[in-house]
């Protein structure tokens, strides 16, 4: 499948209404062709954006077929393996990608096989077992597990259906910027808290605010800050530096596994794009997701972050996503 050169945004507010309540609703700022998404669709997007406390509003992106964010971009990803006559699939994740690649490939009748880290959440490789794919546990950290999945498909015969190196993906992350656009009546928050690990929402939400820029639909850029797990923070430690290129840290084990990477491919990226990244310690990501739950919201450890950082911050008009489902990972108490 060969991606059109995508329009700049969406098309105004008002035309929006009557159309699907999935992704496919920004089809002309998406860039592809509709028939390869309309076989891999679960019914993707649209999540919803609720007020929490202190001009904190939550976007519950688990809310999704899946249970995390990544279905955005993984739908395109196997729209784009079905255009291109692939006969199966490989991924490699920290397991919130894998899962959902292992229920697309799934929904498009395509062998998938899926590279997590061992240490990966029991519950995320059962998840991708599920659902018919192969799961081989790599020994070592996130980079040795991409590394593992690259000589796989090296070997022939394979899309790599990769949420970091193929830049589909970022198409798909594009859209929660716009369904926050939307849900606000065509306006962005002054604050756009993100995850970043590997940085594909991060990617993904910049590419968007860029174009509602370009094409006059919002007038001004919100202010995007990235937040790292402090265990595990090359980005962090490049932005305090003033570095234009992620730093080598002494990476130690968080409980923020979906953005444990040490060596983010696409590092130098993200920090261009970035207004500030800010780091958040394992005691507050418990804090965190404890503080979710009592208000309803039952949430990984992952998907905290951005919360416990909005908390320990003054940002008074911010949005965070509540990227992936606490069914996903074990309860550990605060």
């Amino acid at each position: 499948m060969r991606l059109a050169a995508p329009p700049a945004a969406p098309v105004p507010l008002a035309e929006l209404a009557g159309r699907p309540l999935t992704t496919w609703r920004y089809a002309e700022a998406l860039g592809v062709p509709a028939e390869p998404w309309r076989a891999a669709t679960l019914g993707e997007g649209i999540t919803p954006l609720l007020p929490a406390v202190d001009g904190i509003s939550v976007k519950v992106e688990y809310a999704s077929p899946t249970l995390s964010f990544k279905d955005r971009g993984v739908v395109l990803l196997l729209a784009q393996a079905l255009a291109s006559g692939a006969s199966r699939v490989i991924a490699d994740s920290s397991g919130n990608a894998g899962t959902a690649v292992a229920a697309y490939a799934a929904r498009v009748g395509l062998p998938a096989e899926i590279f997590v880290p061992e240490s990966t959440s029991p519950k995320k490789i059962g998840q991708v077992r599920a659902h018919g794919a192969r799961v081989n546990l790599v020994p070592g950290n996130r980079e040795a597990t991409a590394a593992a999945a690259i000589e796989a498909v090296q070997a022939g015969g394979a899309f790599y259906a990769s949420h970091v190196y193929n830049p589909v993906f970022h198409l798909g992350t594009a859209t929660y910027a716009y369904e926050v656009w939307e849900q606000l009546g065509g306006r962005l928050p002054e604050t756009l808290v993100l995850p970043v690990g590997n940085g594909t929402l991060v990617l993904g939400v910049t590419r968007a605010v860029a174009g509602l820029l370009a094409a006059g639909r919002i007038t001004k850029r919100p202010r995007i800050v990235a937040v790292q797990a402090a265990n595990c923070a090359p980005l962090a430690a490049a932005w305090r530096a003033g570095a234009a290129e992620p730093v080598a840290v002494n990476a130690t084990p968080t409980i923020a596994e979906g953005i444990a990477i040490a060596e983010p491919a696409r590092g130098a990226e993200i920090l261009a794009a970035v207004d500030e990244i800010v780091t958040v310690t394992e005691e507050q990501v418990l804090a965190g997701r404890s503080e979710l739950a009592q208000n309803g919201w039952y949430v990984e450890d992952t998907a905290a972050v951005c919360w416990a950082a909005a908390r320990a911050a003054s940002w008074p008009d911010a949005v965070v996503p509540l990227s992936g489902a606490g069914l996903k990972t074990a309860w550990t108490p605060a």
